[in-house]
């Protein structure tokens, strides 16, 4: 009975020095650990198979909306590596949970992206010379998928236990219109939603110090213009969709935003009408607007939109209404929450700790990625690299350098910020 009093007080003792650890303490104990050195010692001699699963998950083609033939290949490797509680959810993501020993303990939540933006049928097979691998998506995201099943083994044969349990996430709708679906899903909808305490995504390839703590939010629009068309020279005279296109166009593009939180708008698809000598029935174009903070973003929208309300109108009054008038139509084709994670935070600490740790400077940045859906919901979250070097990304020669040296040490980053927030 004595015993036990003794080995419960000092068990809740050990946790209340743990908790009062700083972020560089925890990351320094971790590095130091004989656990954390034996899954470093392991990553060294399974490197060979890390280049391997790089090459194998980057051949199976994931193109936006039609990820499910990587994602299943992908939920068997987690089986295979011995995760519990491994299932695909209802959008697609796959995940497995790598169980720590504690009570109660904070989920972390680590995750690389399945889609790339190449559509069905690219040739995504991979040539390599040297150390040097070049084939779509293969740095975006293929690398960091690899990167999360090295982790898991190394962890595994150091027997490294953790107080937290550590989700695997491998997930969907990343890329382009996906416009986050899967983090959407797993943060709002999933079986873990408010249960995830920290979130990592590991995304791209890279060991040059960058933390992205902030997420770029974006609105994406397909505006729309109407009319009731006719021949260029008989119905000469009516209101054309083209001309009300060309006004917002201009209308937008001498929008005033902020340099300061970096504030964007482009126009960047339009299309419309039937032949050169028809006057238009519709005219079209695909509007993004981007922001790092969630009230400038609102902002731009709402300027974008009481434009485009002030081209019809101009149209309208301009031209001949005899047949129809100019109607509007607008629809939302993006949504990606912004927001950001104080550096001040514990997660984005341990991070830049732990890329001291590897001789590092840490560079806080802004990116959209995953972590901006956690992020706009108040739960930390960052984007590390996955290690390497690597260029042309979304291009057809899209590559990576998987030289040793840096792939490695980008692992091992990833995986002393994720021991360091689990309690290893």
């Amino acid at each position: 009975m004595k015993k036990a009093l003794l080995l419960s007080i000092g068990l809740a003792l050990s946790s209340i020095a743990a908790a009062a650890q700083t972020p560089a303490e925890a990351v320094e104990r971790v590095v130091g650990s004989p656990g954390f050195k034996a899954a470093q010692s392991f990553l060294d001699t399974d490197y060979p198979r890390i280049v391997q699963d790089i090459i194998r998950i980057t051949e199976i083609e994931a193109p936006p909306f039609k990820e499910q033939k990587r994602a299943l290949a992908y939920l068997d490797m987690l089986k295979q590596h011995g995760l519990s509680d491994v299932e695909m959810d209802s959008e697609g993501n796959v995940m497995g949970v790598r169980k720590g020993n504690g009570q109660q303990a904070p989920l972390i939540a680590i995750a690389a992206h399945l889609d790339t933006v190449f559509p069905e049928g690219t040739d995504v097979r991979v040539k390599r010379q040297g150390t040097r691998l070049s084939a779509p998506g293969v740095g975006d995201d293929s690398m960091a998928l690899a990167n999360l099943l090295a982790i898991v083994r190394a962890l595994d044969a150091a027997k490294v236990q953790t107080r937290s349990d550590i989700l695997f996430v491998g997930n969907v709708g990343e890329e382009g219109e996906g416009d986050l679906r899967g983090m959407k899903h797993l943060f709002m909808k999933g079986r873990y939603k408010d249960r995830i305490s920290a979130f990592i995504t590991v995304d791209g390839a890279g060991v040059g110090g960058s933390i992205a703590n902030s997420g770029t939010g974006s609105k994406r629009y397909r505006v729309t213009f109407k009319g009731p068309g006719g021949h260029s020279y008989g119905a000469f005279g009516l209101v054309n969709p083209a001309y009300a296109l060309a006004k917002a166009i201009d209308k937008i593009s001498n929008m005033r935003v902020p340099q300061s939180p970096k504030t964007t708008f482009n126009v960047g698809e339009v299309g419309g009408g039937t032949s050169v000598n028809s006057i238009p029935f519709e005219s079209w174009m695909e509007v993004d607007m981007r922001s790092e903070s969630p009230e400038e973003l609102a902002k731009v929208a709402e300027t974008f939109l009481g434009m485009m309300h002030q081209a019809v109108d101009e149209e309208n009054k301009t031209r001949s209404t005899a047949q129809g008038k100019i109607e509007l139509e607008i629809k939302v084709i993006g949504d990606r929450p912004s927001g950001t994670t104080p550096v001040e935070s514990a997660l984005v600490q341990t991070a830049g700790a732990a890329l001291r740790a590897f001789g590092l400077q840490p560079r806080y940045d802004a990116s959209s990625t995953d972590a901006n859906v956690p992020i706009s919901l108040k739960i930390p979250a960052i984007r590390l690299s996955g290690g390497g070097t690597g260029g042309r990304s979304h291009s057809p020669d899209e590559w990576i350098d998987v030289e040793k040296t840096n792939l490695l040490k980008g692992i091992n980053i990833v995986m002393a910020t994720l021991l360091a927030m689990a309690g290893s």
